[in-house]
């Protein structure tokens, strides 16, 4: 795809599964060795370096189904920025693109590397930030449904957004460690380096937030596993107390059933004497229980 932005800069965007798109890449004059070599590499590491006038980079970002436009796949976005053009590549459909092409069509202008560079991270920040809203909303929802007592989260639910969180803080600390990369790079071009130092403060600013989400959702697993460890103890203490409460008839009535001779209440009423033992004991020891405050 080739969006014109003005007169005098350009932008291509490559599709890496198609075959005359990587040839184009390789054959391109324009592109310095090390801008080739990292739009056209196989690994999807993030990282970045600056070549012959260059400024690259590989980021993450979510991909994109035809008709599901939020999913937990991660591709890689190449990206190389030149004072005249900017090209950038990948290998699957990113939610990023989308917003790019929306913003084009809006009437956004880019009028330099500057402007590319700010209108491409925008829309991949934009990306991210509306799966971290939606996890937040999520969280949430998830704690209201704890306070008010009735239909609490499961731990696969909050399983599964703590799993997406702890994604998206590995895919914005790394691409903070590349901006960082960016401005401490002498070669970086001088009409970069302010929008670099914008867009890692921005970066950094979105990576707050779905640490602020992830700690919410921290405390919420907290109370939740509070409440389980309440409910197990107090389960355990009924328990305890009603082997306690047994324990003296179950000695009473293991008594009466060994078979050896001289056995008191052996009459017609022994039975009726032996449980009136048995029950007497019980009481007992409930009052026992009670004297030391084991029972309200």
């Amino acid at each position: 795809m080739v969006v014109s932005c003005d007169s005098a800069f350009r932008w291509l965007h490559f599709n890496l599964a198609d075959h005359g798109s990587r040839m184009w890449i390789e054959q391109a004059a324009m592109l310095p060795p090390g801008a080739r070599e990292l739009l056209l590499a196989t690994d999807t590491h993030q990282r970045a370096l600056v070549d012959g006038g260059a400024a690259c980079c590989i980021l993450h970002d979510f991909e994109r189904d035809f008709d599901v436009r939020d999913t937990a796949r991660v591709g890689a976005l190449r990206v190389a920025v030149l004072p005249d053009l900017i090209v950038t590549a990948r290998r699957h459909p990113l939610g990023s693109a989308d917003l790019v092409i929306s913003r084009i069509r809006d009437g956004a202008r880019i009028d330099g590397p500057a402007g590319a560079l700010d209108l491409l991270i925008g829309a991949l920040s934009q990306n991210i930030d509306t799966v971290v809203r939606g996890l937040s909303h999520d969280v949430q929802a998830a704690e209201d449904a704890f306070l008010d007592g009735h239909d609490p989260p499961t731990s696969r639910a909050l399983l599964g957004i703590r799993r997406r969180l702890a994604q998206i803080h590995r895919m914005l600390d790394g691409a903070q460690r590349v901006f960082r990369r960016l401005e401490q790079d002498d070669e970086l071009p001088g009409t970069l380096q302010s929008t670099v130092e914008k867009l890692s403060q921005r970066l950094q600013g979105l990576d707050a937030d779905a640490l602020a989400v992830q700690g919410q959702l921290r405390l919420l697993r907290d109370e939740l596993d509070l409440q389980s460890n309440q409910r197990t103890n107090q389960n355990l203490y009924v328990l305890s107390l009603m082997t306690a409460l047994m324990l003296p008839a179950t000695l009473v009535t293991g008594l009466f059933g060994m078979n050896t001779g001289g056995l008191p209440f052996t009459g017609a009423q022994g039975t009726l004497a032996a449980a009136a033992v048995a029950a007497g004991t019980a009481l007992a020891t409930y009052l026992f229980l009670r004297s030391k405050g084991f029972f309200p």
